[in-house]
Formats: C-alpha cells, sequence, structure tokens
C-alpha cells in the first residue's frame, strides 16, 4: 500500500509533469486564467487521464502485446485518447454546458495533450502494474489540478496588481509558472520509486 502512495505522491508533487518536465503548458496557460474554467478542465483532465492510462493499459498487455504490434503504441494511445476524449466532451455539453463553452477549444487540445500521452508512456516504460498504472494516472492528474488551481488562483490575483506593461498577460505567468516550478522544486528527493 505504501508503495502505491509513493507512486501517487511523486507525480502529485515531486515529478509534477506540469513544473517538472513542463509538459502540458498549452492548456495549462490557457485554462488558468479563471478559477471556475481550471476547476472545470482539472476535473475532466483528470477523468480523461485516468480512464485512458486504463484502457491504453488493458489494451496494450492483453492486445497489443500479444499480437507483438507493440510499435504501434502512440497511434493506437492517440486514438484511444481522442475516443474518451470526444466522448467526455459530449458528456460535458449534455451535463453542464456553460463550462463546455467557457472551456472551449481547450477541451479538444487535451486529445493531443502530452501529458495525457505520457501517462502511458511512462508506464510503459516503467512496466508498471495495473494499480501502479493507476496510481500514476490518478497522482499526475491531481498533479496538474494542483498545478492549474494555484496558477489560476494567482493570475486572478494579478488581474488587479499594478504589473508593468511588458509583463502583462503571458510573461508574468511564465515567470510565476518558474516561480512555483522552483517551490515544487524544494519536494525532489523525499520519495524514490
Amino acid at each position: 500500500m505504501e508503495h502505491y502512495f509513493n507512486i501517487f505522491m511523486f507525480y502529485l508533487l515531486i515529478n509534477n509533469l506540469v513544473f517538472s518536465m513542463y509538459l502540458g503548458l498549452c492548456v495549462f496557460f490557457g485554462a488558468s486564467k479563471k478559477i471556475d474554467i481550471a476547476i472545470g478542465m482539472s476535473i475532466t483532465f483528470t477523468a480523461v487521464m485516468v480512464v485512458s492510462a486504463a484502457l491504453i493499459w488493458l489494451i496494450y498487455y492483453f492486445v497489443m502485446q500479444p499480437l507483438g504490434v507493440t510499435f504501434l503504441a502512440i497511434i493506437v494511445f492517440i486514438t484511444i485518447i481522442a475516443s474518451f476524449v470526444q466522448t467526455a466532451e459530449t458528456i460535458m455539453r449534455k451535463i453542464s454546458p456553460v463550462i463546455y463553452y467557457k472551456l472551449g477549444i481547450y477541451l479538444a487540445l487535451i486529445t493531443a495533450n502530452c501529458i495525457i500521452l505520457a501517462v502511458p508512456l511512462l508506464n510503459v516504460v516503467e512496466g508498471y502494474t495495473f494499480t501502479e498504472s493507476m496510481m500514476l494516472a490518478l497522482g499526475a492528474g491531481a498533479g496538474f489540478s494542483l498545478a492549474l488551481l494555484i496558477m489560476s488562483s494567482i493570475r486572478e490575483k494579478l488581474e488587479l496588481a499594478n504589473i508593468p506593461k511588458p509583463f502583462q498577460g503571458l510573461p508574468i505567468a511564465f515567470i510565476v509558472t518558474g516561480l512555483i516550478a522552483l517551490g515544487f522544486l524544494g519536494f525532489a528527493g523525499m520519495i524514490t520509486l
């Protein structure tokens, strides 16, 4: 049980894919302008990540490996992710049209997001079991959500701040992201897998 908790915490804090590998920055910067958008994106992103990681793990180990077609991994992974994102998009449009329209293009960008693809690739490279794979996906999803919520709360405060004209908008967002990444660097070495 401790091993699974360590995997979760490793990808939540220590190896947060946004702050340590700088993956998923397109959606990260786009959806972190308002806290309500960030919450909707966090839930959607984590759900897509966990469900697609589960489906991909099952297909990779029970279909692709026995058939000897593991060289098609990236194509198959992207196809599964895209299918699930389309399903999630349809469900979100029916359940919460307000959040669906607020997320806009960023919802479609989940399909080609590098974090969503990095999780199953990390699972394959590390040779994780199904449970370990789910802990990685859940930790990475929670880590992305944490990063998005921290950044969106800071960006809402920055709208009220007196920031010099050249730093307004995306430049200050990059500076803040770098500072947050330095803070997350303090967790390095706490857990080893």
